[in-house]
């Protein structure tokens, strides 16, 4: 399957069957996630993978109704980073100095910069900064689903505050951000056969 037609099959799937992935194919498409660009490289999220029934249905309480974050294969939360920009920089040098073996003094420059940048920035400002970055990784995770002929339904329609307790993010540095239900769309599932609604090319494209 080519790109265009994988994103012409992909939609918010709304019904999904019975069918469980193959714990294999959640990895692959997890650690295709897991290569998404950032800003700066610094991936300010984490993603929540849960496979837990009971847990799941907690969730939904949280959900405004959509069953999907129950009646799923795998449910995928990403959760922002409310860390400050010093630690995620820092994490990142880290993580430079083991990865390409150089010594963090080498980096020194590269972590001043960052800093300099996002040090800028209000707790607020880097927490929205940190939620955009999520969505940079949700739009390559429906992308690269797509490709695998997994579907997908992401969800923003939720309550992050009552996730986080939840799920015991805010311990962890984290917050909610967006919600991604994954499996196999249900063959009663009538929204698959609706047409793809998108802008023309003609009015999308601006050429200047």
């Amino acid at each position: 399957m080519d790109i265009l037609n994988a994103l012409q099959w992909r939609y918010a799937v709304q019904q999904f069957s019975n069918e469980i992935l193959d714990d294999a194919e959640v990895t692959s498409l997890l650690e295709a996630t897991r290569l998404s660009a950032s800003s700066f490289g610094l991936q300010p999220y984490r993603i929540l993978l849960v496979t837990s029934q009971a847990l799941k249905q907690q969730l939904l309480e949280h959900s405004y109704g959509q069953d999907k974050v129950v009646n799923n294969s795998h449910l995928l939360v990403f959760a922002a980073q409310t860390s400050t920009a010093d630690s995620l920089v820092n994490d990142y040098v880290a993580r430079v100095s083991e990865t390409r073996q150089i010594p963090t003094s080498d980096l020194a420059g590269m972590e001043k910069a960052f800093k300099s940048t996002l040090g800028y920035k209000t707790p607020e400002q880097l927490l929205e900064w940190a939620h955009h970055q999520v969505n940079i990784a949700l739009g390559n995770l429906l992308t690269c689903a797509a490709i695998m002929k997994i579907d997908t339904c992401p969800m923003g329609g939720f309550i992050p505050e009552a996730y986080d307790d939840v799920l015991g993010l805010k311990a962890q540095g984290l917050t909610a951000s967006v919600v991604c239900a994954l499996g196999k769309r249900h063959e009663a599932d009538k929204v698959a056969a609706i047409p793809k609604v998108r802008v023309p090319y003609a009015d999308m494209v601006i050429e200047v």
